[in-house]
């Protein structure tokens, strides 16, 4: 039997983002396609199977889009294929299911979309085997040492 993980997302004018909450996950496959269809499938360390497949509001870009797996959480920095924002995640009109909930943490207004495009102030790229700085959907977390010395 495979369970859901808690799902967080938020987005931008050109991205969504999706946090898989899934502590100690092992086997993740993660499978998108360009109509919005992101399906995730994972186990823990304890070998209990979690699943859920996801129909987007809209497309989406694969290039660009970015999926890094922590301790913690999967985090999925989705391109959007058109810079608009979206009414809802999901393309269907219903209440999204118990598991899907909004990220407060990375939400903002349509409005403030514009000014936030960078995530400067929410978002870093830290991935060990990629030098490059764009963003991959990271939460930004400051560096403790520097912080101790100051």
């Amino acid at each position: 039997m495979t369970r859901h993980p808690e799902v967080l997302w938020a987005q931008r004018s050109h991205k969504i983002y999706l946090t898989i909450a899934l502590p100690d996950a092992k086997d993740v496959v993660i499978k998108c396609d360009p109509e919005g269809v992101f399906s995730f499938s994972a186990t823990r360390a304890d070998g209990e199977s979690f699943k859920f497949d996801l129909e987007l509001y809209g497309g989406i870009l694969l290039e660009g889009s970015k999926i890094n797996t922590g301790l913690r959480n999967i985090i999925c920095s989705i391109k959007k294929e058109n810079k608009v924002w979206w009414k809802r995640l999901l393309k269907s009109e219903g209440k999204p299911a118990p598991y899907i909930k909004v990220d407060w943490n990375k939400w903002c207004d349509e409005s403030e979309s514009d000014t936030h495009d960078s995530d400067d102030d929410y978002i870093r790229g830290n991935s060990e085997d990629n030098d490059s700085s764009e963003d991959d959907g990271l939460l930004y977390l400051p560096d403790l040492e520097k912080a101790r010395r100051n």
